[in-house]
Parts: C-alpha cells; structure tokens; sequence
C-alpha cells in the first residue's frame, strides 16, 4: 500500500511541478514588460523603449507559429508565442499613441504604404504595424504551406526564429563595449534576463524542445553572461551614459 501511496503522490508533484513550468514560460516572457508598460502610461515618455525589440519579439514569435505547423512542439511554447505577439502589439500601440501625443510639430504621417525604407517600422500609425505584420505573417504561411514536406526548410524556419529572439541582447553587449561602461543598465534586469534564459535553456533541454530551440537559448544564456562580465570589467569605469537596455524574453 505504501508504494502505491507513494507512486500516486509523485504523479501529482510531477504533475504540478509540470503545471508550474509550463506556466512560468507562457507568462515569463511577458513580465517584464508589465513596469515597461505602467512606466510609459505614467511618464507619457516612449524614447527610453526601443520599438525594435517588439519588431524582433513578433517576427521571432509569429516564425516559431510558422514552425509549429511544420514540427509540433509543445502547446505551452506555442502560447506563449501567440501571447507574446499580443503583448507586442499592445506595447506598439502605446508607444505610437504616447509619440504622436509628444509631437511638437505636426509632421507629415509616415505609413506602411508609402514603402519608404528610412520610415521602416517607424510610422506614425498603430494600423501599419499590423499591416506590416500581417503581410509578413501571410508571406511566411505561404512559404510554410509551399514547402513544408522539405524538412530542411522546416527546421531553418525553427532556427531563424529561436535566433531572432536569441540576439535580442547583442545591442546592449556591443553598447557597452563602445562605451567602455555599463553606467546606466539596470543590472538587476540583466540578473533577470540571465535566470529567466537558463530556465528556459534547461525546460528546452528537460522538455526535448526541438535542437535549435535549446541551443539559441544556450546563445542567449552566453550574452547574458557576457554583459553581466562587463558589469565586473567595466566597474571602475563610472563615466555617465545614457545607456539603456532594450530587450525581450
């Protein structure tokens, strides 16, 4: 009877403890941006968060959709995806209605249809975000739909998205390196970053996500340490910069 009791009780721990990594990654990636958000609502002020890491986040994101049809993965990560692709668009909608409020001087509207390269991702109309996107979305399912049978293509789409979001830190490590400081990051957020990427490298691994998801992680884990050596390299150094980390996760 014991040993029943005993399996029994570890199922339902193995289950939970499922439960609560699965949850921690749907939700995880979205966090952060929750004080990123309440602090642009309060301040009226989007210059300190960089609209292309929401650029980066969606195209990531809406490629490891695209990858979910040709290999399956695990629900939680393809929620997450969608979940995250939401919460982009709800930062971009705040940014641009915060922007245009700022102006100054009214400019001449710059949007998605004018096809002009200088304005990209950069336009004065939350609709032209989601047009771009759905473009891009609609040209991606068609390649997906053309192609899946290639397991080659497949397994590139799944690549190119985990290392989208994997480079997310790189701005920041080749900021610092110019600057030769680390004045002004928020070295907390980067300890957030760095265990947030080592869970989610270790549920890939634990979970056998597909290969390019754990090993883009382990590139993700690699930035982040590298960023938080130049935190140490770099201490002496307290020169004031105006050096902000813009990052999704």
């Amino acid at each position: 009877m014991d040993w029943v009791i005993s399996d029994e009780l570890s199922l339902t721990v193995g289950t939970v403890v499922g439960w609560v990594s699965a949850g921690a990654m749907i939700l995880g990636g979205v966090i952060p941006y929750i004080p990123q958000y309440r602090q642009i609502k309060k301040s009226q002020d989007a210059e300190g968060f960089s609209l292309l890491v929401c650029l980066a986040l969606l195209i990531a994101n809406t490629l490891r959709i695209m990858f979910w049809f040709g290999r399956h993965f695990e629900y939680p990560l393809l929620i997450q995806s969608i979940i995250m692709n939401v919460t982009m668009f709800i930062m971009i909608h705040l940014c641009v209605r915060v922007r245009n409020r700022n102006q100054l001087l009214q400019a001449r509207q710059r949007i998605f249809t004018d096809f002009d390269i200088k304005y990209f991702w950069n336009w004065n109309d939350f609709q032209s975000y989601i047009d771009c996107m759905l473009v891009f979305t609609i040209l991606t399912s068609i390649l997906m739909y053309v192609f899946i049978d290639k397991i080659i293509f497949v397994e590139m789409m799944g690549f190119l998205a985990v290392f989208t979001e994997a480079m997310l830190g790189t701005p920041q490590l080749v900021k610092n390196f110019k600057n030769k400081s680390t004045e002004g990051m928020s070295l907390s957020m980067v300890v957030m970053w760095t265990c947030g990427d080592i869970f989610k490298t270790l549920y890939f691994l634990f979970r056998e996500a597909p290969i390019q998801f754990w090993i883009c992680g382990s590139v993700q884990v690699a930035v982040d340490v590298l960023i938080l050596l130049q935190v140490y390299i770099y201490r002496e150094n307290t020169e004031p910069q105006r050096v902000r980390p813009h990052r999704g996760d």
